[in-house]
């Protein structure tokens, strides 16, 4: 252990043990950073070998992020460049920027320490981590997802992951010029999202689902009743009629958990005219497709998957997941009468995030669902180390295409065949 850290955690152990946590918690930072600036000082005085100033005030904000921050993870925590915090143990911090992924030099003076600070955060939101349950997910005040894994069931120390939450609002303007997708391809999803189109936007994690939802979600007019739901509160809607729905899981008892299905449920019974689900992992699918099928058009979803394909094939699986006992092709002719566009969007290996496919489920040929892919990124021969390239390519429209129906509906059909012209290759 260096002597600054092992200064830090001899401060560290006799500041904690005298302090009183209910007068904290009465305390702004400034008031905090003055008492515990009194009580490093009178330790320095006093301690075997010189206490630097520089090194004091080190040691002040150290013990005052750790007090009512997230210790020696706060400076990631403020740093807006930074999209994701990973933790593998006592020395092993990691970030994301850019999107790729680095070492911190940070690192927690103890086991010990690591563990408090993770049973902190997990106390701040009502719930806790211990040996007995040595996992949990939960939303910080900030809006930053978090999860929690404790030993025995993290082999190598405990391990914390954090989504920090991105106040700025990205929308499809932005993405166009970060090179997610071509202007026509934001047009014809501006377009999908204004003439009330079910959209599933599909992909791995980190790929960017939830930004592309949220920017979506700006083209919804703000006359609609809108539900949100989620496990972890994401979504930032603009309307001004918005209900947001969220999890609960199950208390120490193991009892007064709410799902996500249950919630869906819920939504049908509270008018709402569009219902956007985070994230759809389970038999709440079934009651998600109910919907899209009985008036509530024009609502959305993400899911993981690898390809459009991929997607229907999963939402398969999880209408499966609700014990139903449905025929096979019931449940695609539901998923095809429910779903007509799904978003591919991928992070690929420089890090950037782009939408590799607008696709549009079109019907079903036997039992087979029929896809029409309207946009696809076609990567160049020759690529860059450390650089993707390549283009967006328009199939164009199809005869079948429900997206043409609804535009001309909405007296959208001529700005949809302008976005298509543009997009198509001379």
């Amino acid at each position: 252990m260096s002597t600054s850290k092992a200064i830090y955690a001899d401060f560290r152990t006799r500041i904690f043990e005298v302090l009183d946590a209910s007068a904290i918690s009465g305390m702004d930072r400034q008031q905090l950073t003055g008492q515990i600036e009194g009580a490093v000082g009178v330790l320095a005085n006093n301690y075997p070998s010189p206490v630097p100033a520089v090194m004091r005030a080190g040691l002040v904000k150290n013990l005052v992020d750790e007090l009512v921050g997230l210790g020696p993870l706060q400076p990631l925590m403020e740093d807006d460049s930074i999209t994701d915090i990973m933790v593998n143990g006592v020395n092993d911090i990691f970030f994301e920027r850019g999107g790729r992924l680095h070492r911190s030099e940070l690192s927690f003076v103890n086991d010990q320490q690591l563990v408090e600070i993770a049973q902190r955060i997990a106390s701040r939101v009502g719930r806790r981590v211990d040996e007995s349950s040595p996992m949990v997910d939960a939303r910080l005040d900030d809006g930053s997802r978090v999860n929690i894994v404790l030993k025995p069931i993290a082999l190598d120390g405990t391990t914390i992951s954090i989504r920090k939450f991105r106040e700025q609002k990205i929308g499809l303007e932005d993405m166009v010029k970060y090179g997610t997708l071509s202007e026509p391809m934001a047009r014809v999803l501006m377009i999908a999202a204004r003439c009330r189109l079910n959209v599933v936007i599909s992909g791995g994690t980190g790929s960017g689902k939830t930004t592309l939802l949220n920017a979506l979600s700006q083209y919804i007019a703000e006359d609609e009743r809108i539900l949100t739901i989620e496990d972890a509160a994401e979504l930032r809607m603009m309307q001004p009629h918005v209900v947001r729905l969220e999890t609960r899981a199950p208390s120490v008892e193991n009892t007064g958990a709410i799902t996500q299905r249950s919630l869906v449920i819920n939504a049908l019974r509270m008018r709402p005219d569009r219902i956007i689900l985070g994230e759809c992992r389970g038999p709440e699918a079934f009651e998600m497709l109910q919907a899209m099928n009985t008036g509530h058009d024009g609502s959305m979803s993400t899911l993981h998957a690898n390809s459009p394909r991929d997607a229907l094939a999963r939402i398969e699986s999880m209408v499966m997941m609700a014990n139903l006992n449905l025929p096979l092709t019931a449940i695609r002719r539901t998923i095809v009468s429910a779903v007509h566009l799904i978003v591919q969007v991928s992070r690929m290996r420089d890090g950037s995030r782009k939408i590799t496919s607008i696709s549009e489920v079109v019907g079903l040929e036997g039992d087979n669902a029929v896809m029409e892919e309207l946009f696809q990124f076609h990567s160049d021969e020759h690529q860059a180390k450390d650089k993707i390239s390549g283009e967006f390519v328009s199939s164009g429209l199809m005869q079948r295409s429900v997206l043409m129906k609804q535009a001309s509906y909405y007296g959208l059909q001529e700005e949809l065949m302008e976005a298509f012209h543009s997009g198509v290759p001379a």
